[in-house]
């Protein structure tokens, strides 16, 4: 429950962590987040990060376009066999969390065309702060804020910015032009969330997504080990 709304928990379901043939399958790590936050370029930027070490694919959710997917290729941050896109057709939360049948055989036409894969990204259509994945669709979720929406988002909650696996504060390179307060965002994100981990990050920055990048490696070595 969060500022006394309630909001439904994620699907209670386990995907199996291996094919029908009995190979592991691919990592699955889900980006969501609110329109603008930067998702899709957070999404390329670890594409061209870890393209050269690793076998991985996307999966990009809009309501009636394949515009994020067609960003990514037009970037060429993977080949285009490695980009898919769903069309959910209604609110993005639906398709991550509630029925997430096109998703899943998204994913699992990915393994089947490419693989073997060891990472897939699956980027929800853009939402608001209740958006989660379903524990049935990804391993692990990232939720991407950016400060241009406001230094007040971490200390008002949600179930994405308080459960997400890792928090990401986007574009800080913004926040001397629209008036945030970084210390203040990653005062209120350690309350919200605790021990979970947050990452500042900027694009435009020398390290750019560096730490996310190691973030998703780390992951990675727990998924195989």
């Amino acid at each position: 429950m969060h500022l006394g709304h309630t909001h439904p928990a994620p699907a209670a379901l386990s995907a199996d962590a291996r094919r029908p043939d009995g190979a592991r399958r691919a990592l699955r790590i889900g980006l969501g987040g609110p329109v603008g936050s930067g998702k899709t370029a957070t999404v390329a930027a670890l594409c061209r990060a870890l393209r050269d070490a690793l076998s991985l694919a996307v999966v990009t959710n809009d309501i009636y376009t394949r515009e994020d997917a067609e960003f990514l290729l037009r970037e060429a941050v993977l080949p285009p066999e490695r980009i898919t896109a769903v069309e959910t057709g209604a609110c993005p939360h639906t398709a991550i969390r509630d029925d997430i049948s096109a998703n899943l055989e998204a994913v699992e036409d990915l393994e089947d065309a490419v693989g073997p894969l060891d990472l897939i990204l699956v980027e929800s259509g853009g939402d608001n702060l209740t958006a989660t994945f379903s524990k049935g669709l990804v391993d692990a979720q990232i939720f991407v804020i950016d400060v241009a929406g406001g230094d007040d988002i971490p200390r008002k909650g949600g179930p994405g910015v308080t459960t997400a696996d890792l928090l990401v504060v986007n574009k800080t390179d913004l926040a001397p032009h629209v008036g945030s307060d970084l210390a203040r965002m990653a005062a209120d994100a350690k309350a919200q969330r605790g021990e979970l981990p947050v990452v500042f990050q900027s694009l435009r920055g020398e390290s750019g997504v560096a730490d996310v990048a190691a973030w998703v490696r780390e992951r990675l070595a727990a998924w195989t080990a």
